[in-house]
């Protein structure tokens, strides 16, 4: 004898939940299935990299007493990134793989800007624009060179160029305008030896910087 089918109104929508639950599970499931092999493989995270601000400077350097803001460097988009430029060829920027800056390339060097002028112990006060600084003269800065250059050995060099030009205030004239530079070549060509390249060569430029800077605002002074 059959069992007849009894039919419950009142489970209805409960039982259409139920089978719409699971086609929805088996549809998802399926895409992901599907698109597993399409996924990127991300890899590892990238290793990161910082410089130093200079921290040694001449005996003879002048204290003096008025204060300083320091402007973010102005920088061409390949070279305002986190990560490391290279050049292999005169008209490509490439990039290292797997190794980046801390920060943004300009913003690391207005940080490292700021801390070697209070390492000098020189100057009364220095700081970034944000911080509402009343400033006697503002340092602008633009970064044009922030990469390795390949030579025909294969060694690359660390190539650091920065343009200043100091600007008296609150008459915003500019009293100086000068450019450091430097190119150091690297042990070899490893990612390690290639940031201590960079820490040679911006190092040199941030000193003769600050240096420059205290000397031309304090002739400014007397003047």
């Amino acid at each position: 004898m059959s069992v007849p089918t009894i039919f419950d109104p009142a489970g209805a929508p409960q039982n259409r939940r139920r089978l719409l639950k699971t086609a929805t599970l088996l549809a998802f499931g399926g895409l992901v299935s599907g698109c597993s092999g399409i996924l990127p493989n991300t890899g590892p995270p990238p290793r990161l990299f910082r410089l130093s601000p200079k921290s040694t400077f001449p005996d003879d350097l002048e204290t003096v007493g008025w204060q300083l803001v320091v402007e973010p460097p102005l920088a061409p988009a390949g070279l305002d990134t986190t990560r490391i430029a290279l050049h292999r060829a005169a008209a490509e920027l490439e990039y290292y793989a797997r190794a980046n800056w801390t920060d943004l390339a300009p913003a690391m060097i207005q940080t490292l800007v700021v801390e070697s002028f209070e390492n000098s112990g020189k100057i009364v006060a220095v700081g970034r624009e944000s911080l509402g600084l009343r400033a006697d003269f503002v340092l602008k800065l633009e970064l044009r060179e922030f990469q390795t250059e390949y030579t025909n050995d294969g060694i690359p060099d660390a190539h650091v160029r920065l343009n200043a030009k100091l600007v008296k205030m609150p008459q915003r004239t500019i009293i100086g305008s000068e450019s450091f530079e430097a190119k150091l070549a690297s042990n070899a060509d490893r990612i390690e030896d290639i940031v201590a390249a960079f820490d040679d060569a911006l190092g040199k430029a941030l000193k003769d910087l600050v240096v420059w800077t205290l000397r031309t605002g304090q002739s400014e002074r007397r003047a």
